[in-house]
């Protein structure tokens, strides 16, 4: 194989033993070094760990690499556990983390580490278990982190190499194997330069069919159109549905392979398969987290067999999934970041912008950006497309979870390992002394709670420090004994219930009595966290349960067909599918925690009639 200049030189380095950063832009070729780490070790009979920021990546390596390696890859999710002693094991980072923190002498035999899309440490949400991982990190492992644009390269890598005592060696490209040319439609009109959108007089709406006949007579197809919402998504596919891009012999291939694909994933009754079908039939289709799993990859397929040339999806998309295009649109250049809209994070925009030119197949590629001068100026614009990728900043705030399993191991003193944190290492005196005041705090919380007494954790804790995310909650129902007394429904309605959070505008469900009954519970018991942690100065507070999808796992774990149960809940197929199995992680954390017998076999049944059908993840990536 012959490599790129960046390539061969983090090649190299691992071939000296030494640990690696690669920063490149998308696109660019870092899973080949990837590639070579796991060769390496396959080859010297040596284990090594892959990990991804997100599930649906997880298991698309794992898919990958299984038609590489057969029989030597392995994967550990919350919901999936296949072949977790393979030489090859790919795993999310969080729960990489807490086998660092539960189970460390269980990776004594694996010597390397990838860290796939390493800058996700900058996530507010999922940022904190990639520090963790990297502080916590044994000694004896070599690490490959493999990330998109970092400025603050050498920092991280600096912060990297004082923790751990050896030399991280920095890989940066700049440039793209396939460069990117940049177009903007502004009032209907298609420009490739950007101080001429000043000028433009008047008022033209921006049409999607003008901008892709435009694409489309410049021999720019396929697409991939990023929207910032589902909706959204569906909705433009349909308004460009008058497009037919495929001829009669396209149109009879792409139509096989699609019965096909729905016949293997047993989709051949879904009522969004079939309304997808027209799409498909004039080489369009949309993409987007609240489809079925197993429709979302047959459209992945289909975009991969050529025979779409336009794809309407939101972000995820670009996310470490292989799936370029030829030139990409963006709907607008500003989104929702959690808690406000604001225009598009540079770094951002390059995650999905180089998704446009396909490496061995274009010279070039294009990107073109919607431009509405009523909702975004032009200088954002410029900052957007043109400026510095943002840094990488630490999202450090320590789980319940970790404290408690690092109280264990160190008592009081468990405070030392901060200074490890790249939080410690990038901040200044103020950051840094409020970062120490939030941990104390939540330890004095976790000693008024009862889950610390003396110096040593008490049942409670034991439990609580093997679920993460949702400690305080889910061990005071477990310590008050709730979970002893349900049956098997009702404790899978309290698990749903407590991972579940409603998205704006919800419509609030009517709740059957069971959930009726575990709401009170559920609220009486948070309302003393809360207010708790609010008197200790805690924030983020922990979230309360949610019951919106009591009926609908009701009416699930009572063997009701998926189709017909979706009429019990507020929530798309696939975000429906995504809360049941992360209600099956949860299970199987309480599961794993010490309660006793008659518990873990309650738990395992409750798991048994939740994961069961399109649910079951496992059987999916078996099957696909």
């Amino acid at each position: 194989m012959i490599y790129d200049w960046f390539q061969q030189e983090a090649i190299e380095h691992i071939n000296h033993g030494y640990s690696v950063i690669v920063s490149a832009p998308t696109g660019s070729g870092k899973t080949a070094i990837a590639e070579h780490v796991i060769e390496t070790c396959l080859e010297k009979n040596e284990f090594v760990i892959y990990t991804a920021p997100v599930k649906a990546l997880s298991n698309q390596k794992f898919r990958d690499f299984q038609g590489q390696y057969p029989d030597r890859i392995g994967i550990l999710t919350g919901d999936v556990s296949i072949n977790q002693d393979a030489q090859v094991l790919i795993m999310t980072t969080e729960i990489f983390r807490n086998r660092i923190l539960d189970n460390p002498s269980s990776l004594d035999k694996y010597s390397w580490i990838i860290f796939d899309e390493v800058h996700y440490i900058d996530d507010p949400e999922r940022g904190t278990a990639w520090e963790e991982s990297l502080m916590f990190l044994p000694h004896h492992m070599n690490i490959l982190c493999l990330s998109a644009t970092i400025p603050n390269i050498g920092q991280f890598a600096k912060w990297i190499s004082s923790i751990h005592k050896k030399e991280l060696k920095v890989v940066i490209e700049e440039n793209r194997p396939v460069p990117l040319h940049f177009f903007f439609q502004c009032q209907n009109t298609v420009l490739d330069n950007l101080d001429v959108l000043k000028k433009l007089r008047g008022w033209h709406p921006n049409k999607i069919y003008s901008l892709v006949k435009h694409i489309r007579q410049k021999d720019g197809l396929p697409c991939i159109y990023f929207v910032f919402g589902r909706r959204r998504a569906e909705y433009l596919a349909e308004e460009l549905s008058a497009f037919d891009f495929l001829d009669d012999i396209e149109r009879g291939q792409i139509l096989a392979l699609y019965e096909s694909l729905l016949e293997r994933f047993g989709l051949g009754s879904d009522k969004g398969a079939r309304e997808m079908l027209s799409l498909v039939s004039r080489g369009i289709a949309y993409h987007h987290a609240g489809m079925l799993p197993t429709l979302k990859e047959t459209i992945e397929r289909l975009f991969t067999s050529r025979f779409l040339k336009v794809i309407f999806t939101t972000e995820t998309f670009a996310l470490g999934i292989n799936m370029p295009a030829r030139s990409v649109i963006f709907d607008e250049l500003i989104k929702y970041y959690g808690r406000y809209t604001r225009p598009l994070k540079t770094r951002d925009f390059y995650q999905m912008a180089g998704r446009a030119g396909r490496r061995g197949i274009d010279k070039e590629g294009f990107v073109y950006s919607r431009v509405n001068l009523k909702r975004v100026r032009i200088d954002e614009v410029r900052r957007v497309i043109y400026g510095k990728p943002e840094d990488v900043r630490s999202q450090f705030n320590t789980a319940y979870a970790t404290i408690l399993n690092l109280y264990e191991k160190n008592g009081d003193d468990f405070l030392k390992v901060y200074p490890l944190s790249f939080h410690y290492f990038q901040t200044r005196e103020h950051e840094r002394k409020e970062a120490i005041r939030l941990m104390n705090a939540k330890l004095r919380l976790l000693k008024d709670l009862k889950f610390i007494e003396g110096a040593a954790l008490t049942g409670k804790g034991r439990f609580a420090k093997s679920v993460y995310g949702y400690e305080l909650l889910t061990s005071e129902i477990y310590q008050e004994g709730i979970f002893e007394h349900l049956d098997e429904i009702s404790l899978g309605i309290l698990a749903a219930g407590i991972v579940f959070e409603p998205r704006r505008g919800e419509r609030i469900q009517p709740l059957s009595k069971k959930a009726q009954q575990l709401k009170a519970a559920c609220d009486k018991i948070y309302n003393t966290i809360r207010h708790k942690e609010s008197r200790h100065g805690i924030y983020p507070f922990s979230r309360p349960a949610h019951f919106s999808l009591s009926r609908a796992m009701e009416c699930w774990m009572s063997g009701m067909e998926f189709s017909k149960m979706l009429g019990f809940a507020d929530a798309d197929e696939g975000e429906l599918i995504r809360y049941f199995r992360m209600a099956i992680q949860v299970l199987r954390e309480m599961r794993d925690a010490q309660v006793s017998y008659l518990l873990k076999a309650k738990v395992n049944k409750t798991i048994q009639m939740i994961n069961r059908g399109i649910v079951d993840a496992e059987k999916e990536l078996r099957e696909g």
